[in-house]
């Protein structure tokens, strides 16, 4: 049971992360503002679509793949990605201060990054 919890919490993650890049890829407007950025013109909407859309779906993608076949040499790209993620939240955090509305972000990767990390010691390999 102890490594049943994590594969199914990758794999809903993994799902939850692959919807949020459908949603960014069809209509990237309502999921920017959430995240406090502006898609300003074509270049504004290429971008949101290119990098945060690629970012949760590779993320998205990684650990799907992983709870699935369980193997932690997946889980290793969504740990890498939102442990980078992380740092350059920490690294604002620390060059202009924290805003109040920056700190959900942190814990939220925080968690992440140490869920991904379970995943990676508890996967098996293939």
């Amino acid at each position: 049971m102890l490594r049943l919890l994590p594969r199914l919490l990758i794999g809903a993650l993994g799902s939850f992360a692959i919807f949020g890049a459908l949603r960014i890829w069809i209509d990237p407007t309502l999921p920017a503002v959430t995240l406090g950025l502006s898609p300003i013109g074509g270049l504004g909407l290429a971008s949101l679509r290119a990098d945060v859309g690629g970012f949760f779906g590779g993320m998205g993608a990684f650990a799907l793949a992983a709870a699935i076949r369980d193997d932690r040499r997946l889980v290793t790209v969504p740990l890498v990605l939102v442990s980078l993620a992380l740092t350059g939240r920490l690294i604002t955090a620390g060059l202009e201060g924290l805003a109040p509305d920056m700190v959900l972000p942190i814990v939220v990767e925080s968690v992440l990054a140490t869920l991904f990390a379970v995943g990676r010691r508890t996967f098996g390999t293939r």
